[in-house]
């Protein structure tokens, strides 16, 4: 549906995107995930057409964003970070003028406005004006204008920044209802919110694409070891005796403290809960009593904290200034 190669931009002598390279199939929630100023508000911009590119090409269903920008944009909705909205007119009025915009007219324009207003829950508001909405509204009647036109890819920037709780919810099952209609492509800082509402992630960082696939299969490929912490009743050299015999375990330190002994182990990215198991049956069989023992398991928001640690940013002048890698073109 998508294919995106080595996409790069920059401004000035700052490089907000290096070479990224991914594609977007169709029928799927893509979370673009990554801290700020990793550089997705710009990819998003480029992919829409809105920005250009120093480097690369975006294809959007067999047709070049810069080459074929008539025919790309038309299979495209978009909501910016920023809705664009005009607080002065009620939404039926500006999703009338945005779809205009977009070329329909007569009955086409009335049936995909009603259509738009439905789907996006803002039927209690459609004849207020912008202006005295809350936020979660805006954001639903930025969402309503992305869908006029009727596009296959619904591609949406921080959609709930600044939502309290409740709007965040709603707004997240209003994406999970377009993505059974739609491909829909979302930006986030935040881990939690991905792994809420996607089935298919990108985690993008200093500018670079530096991992992608489904959440619990990335969960499984790149987890670190497991850890266990354990405290048992006994000095250290019997209960590493104890330990000597189960497998897939190894000391990563020891210590003796008030006659007990503390061990934080490495174990695996296996199926931790079985070594577990093995522990206390080791400790039962030589009668030494486990005082306390607890598992730290490799997550997703570990391996995205590594990832995108080893990917700072790159500095320049024009950064030093105020300007990071989400620049507005």
């Amino acid at each position: 549906m998508i294919k995106v190669e080595n996409l790069t931009k920059y401004y000035g002598d700052h490089l907000a995107v290096s070479g990224l390279s991914f594609e977007i199939g169709e029928g799927h929630v893509y979370g673009f995930l990554g801290p700020n100023g990793a550089g997705k508000s710009t990819t998003m911009n480029i992919m829409t057409g809105c920005l250009s590119a120093t480097e690369g090409s975006v294809n959007i269903d067999g047709h070049d964003i810069f080459e074929d920008p008539k025919a790309a944009k038309k299979l495209i909705g978009y909501l910016p970070e920023q809705p664009p909205l005009y607080l002065g007119e009620t939404p039926v009025e500006y999703l009338h003028f945005v779809g205009e915009a977009k070329g329909l007219r007569g009955e086409k324009l009335k049936t995909e406005i009603e259509s738009a207003v439905e789907a996006t829950g803002i039927e209690s508001v459609r004849n207020r004006r912008i202006g005295t909405l809350s936020k979660g509204y805006r954001q639903r009647v930025g969402i309503a204008q992305a869908l006029l036109g009727d596009p296959r890819v619904i591609i949406l920037d921080e959609p709930t920044v600044g939502l309290d709780p409740i709007q965040i919810l709603e707004i997240r099952e209003l994406i999970r209802k377009l993505g059974r209609t739609h491909t829909v492509i979302f930006s986030s800082h935040i881990l939690s919110e991905v792994q809420a509402i996607c089935d298919r992630l990108l985690i993008i960082a200093g500018g670079k694409l530096v991992a992608q696939g489904e959440p619990e299969a990335l969960e499984r490929e790149l987890a670190g070891d497991n850890e266990i912490l354990l405290t048992a009743d006994t000095e250290a050299f019997e209960a590493a005796e104890i330990l000597f015999n189960v497998e897939g375990l190894h000391a990563v330190s020891v210590r003796e403290e008030d006659g007990v002994t503390v061990f934080r182990l490495s174990a695996g990215s296996g199926n931790v809960y079985d070594l577990t198991r093995a522990i206390f049956r080791a400790f039962a069989e030589n009668g030494v009593a486990i005082l306390e023992m607890s598992v730290k398991k490799a997550s997703l928001e570990d391996i995205f904290l590594e990832l995108t640690e080893k990917e700072a940013p790159i500095h320049s002048e024009r950064e030093a200034n105020g300007h990071d890698g989400d620049l507005e073109a």
